[in-house]
């Protein structure tokens, strides 16, 4: 990010109605206008984290992200630009009746709309075009997805500097802090399993997620680097009841078995196989890709790839 530019996130909301999609407009107070929910980066955070965020705040509905719909800008009056990610996010029933949202000095009313009208309504062309990416998703039959989510354990201590088994090798000082940092990021994801390698390196990776989640961790011999380097992973076991089961999940492994994983999900949805699949297994310690596929037709192929840094 730059000092130039002005770094926001939002999310298209959308939820069924009978047989019929809606999405969640926000009229502000200040503005007087009618937009889509979104707010400025908060010092730390991952710009998936802001669009949660900004989502409550600003509405009051809990939502988790789904796919990426695309990328505003536009000049401020300071002249500085404005840099908005969006993802569409689906406001479960459950989300809708635990909101305690009230006209406040920010936003003057919330209103669902069918996207024909909010294309007709919105204040702004940047918006519209948002709105435009995301009908095709709906034509894609993409809009319902869910993330599998390839994480490399945070750093651990170097090989030459452990003298036990290297499955025992824990993670440094800064390897922690990685671990603690991911967990703002992943939950935006709305994960609900992780899978893990029994490598301590990785397990402690995913921990502090864990705890926050209270949920266990699986430990799975298949995506370990032992069984990578003697020939008996089986990661393609792994990734097809991963796809099978359609829910959000993190896998946190290594460094060798990356590429494999990332080959299978290929495999597994149907994908051709590209120069984005080598750069979304090209992780650093601590980092990971969320894959998004339909939830609906999971073998139409990967439908969006993203890469969060750690930077820790």
């Amino acid at each position: 990010m730059t000092e130039s530019a002005v770094f926001a996130a939002g999310a298209v909301v959308w939820r069924m109605v009978g047989q019929k999609l809606h999405i969640l407009v926000i009229h502000r107070t200040k503005y007087a206008d009618l937009t889509l929910p979104k707010g400025k980066v908060d010092p730390g955070e991952t710009l998936a984290e802001t669009a949660v965020r900004e989502v409550y705040e600003e509405t009051g509905l809990h939502v988790v992200l789904g796919a990426p719909v695309g990328i505003s800008k536009y000049r401020l009056p300071s002249r500085k630009q404005k840099i908005v990610h969006y993802w569409c996010a689906e406001a479960t029933e459950a989300a809708v009746r635990e909101s305690h949202f009230v006209p406040n000095k920010e936003v003057a009313g919330l209103e669902w709309v069918s996207v024909k009208r909010a294309k007709e309504t919105l204040s702004y062309p940047v918006d519209r075009e948002i709105l435009t990416n995301f009908e095709k998703l709906i034509r894609e039959g993409a809009l319902q997805t869910f993330p599998i989510i390839v994480l490399r354990h945070a750093k651990a201590l170097p090989r030459a500097e452990w003298t036990g088994t290297d499955a025992d090798r824990p993670l440094t000082t800064r390897g922690a802090k990685q671990a603690r940092q991911i967990v703002g990021p992943l939950r935006a994801f709305g994960v609900r399993r992780i899978v893990s390698s029994p490598a301590v390196r990785c397990l402690s990776t995913v921990e502090p997620l864990a705890t926050e989640l209270g949920r266990e961790t699986h430990p799975e011999p298949l995506l370990s680097q032992d069984a990578f380097e003697a020939g008996t992973a089986d990661v393609r076991t792994v990734i097809g009841k991963r796809v099978r089961s359609r829910k959000a999940v993190v896998l946190c492994s290594h460094r060798p078995v990356i590429p494999t994983i990332f080959r299978e999900i290929s495999l597994a949805t149907g994908t051709v196989e590209g120069r984005y699949l080598r750069d979304a297994a090209e992780l650093a310690p601590g980092a990971f890709s969320v894959v998004h596929v339909s939830a609906t037709n999971p073998g139409s192929g990967i439908v969006s790839i993203e890469t969060y840094e750690s930077h820790a």
